[in-house]
């Protein structure tokens, strides 16, 4: 039978990767307080429907920093999409073009930039690319320029990961990145060192060298929300990297509303972490994100049905999130706001 959630296709995934594979994608670091935080979060929050409200039309189409979508659900980075599919990035990008949503390939890819981009384009499929700096800064300059070249609409800098979290699933399995026997395709001589210093002077280099546009991914604060906005970003991804950095750190969603706050519309905000149900992207969509980012389910339905399973866990979310529009009295995005939700 089909899944009909996103939870079933966890459960058809996990018996079709290897175990320590598996644990590489679900696992966080330390305790994973975190981790299991970006998901009790949402729990926590309860929606304030209205009713006698004319639903027998939704309209859920979008725009992220201009790009036209079919819903306000795009597609996070995430590594090493071969360990669930041979075809890997290219196949996701094919399901995220059939499904009217738009992906952000991560540099640490198992297909190299430039596939995911061919196969992007046969399917219309929009791509912003994720973007780690590393010691060797002629290796992250010669990646952006790769992606510009390639049709990359966006660099997303990841901000959050001076040094990895300590995640012990992948210690006690002794994983790398990408586990073995894939490689990051990105690199011809296997994945580069992180550079040990980064700082928002890194903006600057940043702009000198693309004319793209820049978000960055890893905000938790307002204040750093802030310095973002100064320092002329293009967007903002509230994220705690899947609960894989910093243990005990705020869930992604309960973030979210400083962030927004802090921003005042001076640049687009969106977030990602723990996001399974439409519910949860109704809650965020009130809470002020112009849209959410997925990145384990889309994991999930690529190990189990290729292009197809990526582009099934899309328009059941996409579904969901119609009926819950419906349900709480909100036919369009315009109509979603803050006395929607209840926070704890």
């Amino acid at each position: 039978m089909k899944p009909v959630n996103v939870s079933e296709y966890e459960a058809l995934a996990q018996p079709k990767i290897e175990a320590g594979a598996w644990d590489f994608y679900q696992g966080g670091s330390d305790d994973e307080v975190t981790l299991r935080a970006n998901r009790s979060a949402f729990e926590r929050i309860r929606l304030r429907p209205r009713v006698l409200v004319d639903v027998s039309s939704i309209t859920m189409q979008t725009s992220v920093l201009g790009i036209p979508l079919a819903m306000p659900i795009m597609v996070a980075p995430t590594s090493s999409h071969c360990v669930a599919y041979p075809e890997g990035e290219c196949a996701t990008a094919r399901g995220v073009g059939m499904a009217g949503s738009l992906m952000i390939a991560s540099c640490v890819s198992t297909r190299t930039l430039e596939d995911i981009a061919e196969e992007a384009h046969t399917v219309q499929c929009p791509l912003f690319f994720q973007l780690y700096v590393f010691n060797d800064m002629q290796i992250t300059e010669g990646l952006v320029r790769r992606a510009e070249q390639a049709g990359y609409r966006a660099i997303v800098l990841t901000v959050d990961t001076p040094r990895l979290g300590r995640r012990e699933r992948d210690l006690r399995n002794n994983v790398i990145i990408p586990p073995l026997p894939h490689r990051a395709a990105n690199f011809a001589d296997g994945h580069p060192l992180f550079r040990p210093v980064l700082t928002w002077e890194m903006l600057s280099w940043l702009r000198d060298i693309t004319s793209l546009p820049i978000l960055l991914k890893g905000i938790l604060t307002a204040e750093d929300a802030l310095l973002a906005v100064q320092h002329g970003v293009d967007g903002i991804i509230v994220s705690n990297h899947g609960g894989r950095q910093l243990d005990g750190g705020l869930a992604s969603i309960e973030a979210l509303p400083e962030v927004v706050e802090a921003v005042e519309g001076r640049c687009e905000v969106y977030v990602d972490g723990g996001i399974r149900r439409g519910t949860d992207v109704l809650k965020a969509l009130a809470l002020g994100a112009r849209a959410v980012l997925i990145g384990r389910p889309v994991l999930w339905g690529l190990a189990v049905d290729g292009s197809e399973g990526v582009r099934d866990i899309l328009g059941l979310l996409r579904a969901e999130l119609e009926l819950a529009m419906a349900l709480s009295g909100r036919p369009t995005l315009a109509s979603i706001d803050r006395s929607l939700v209840k926070l704890p």
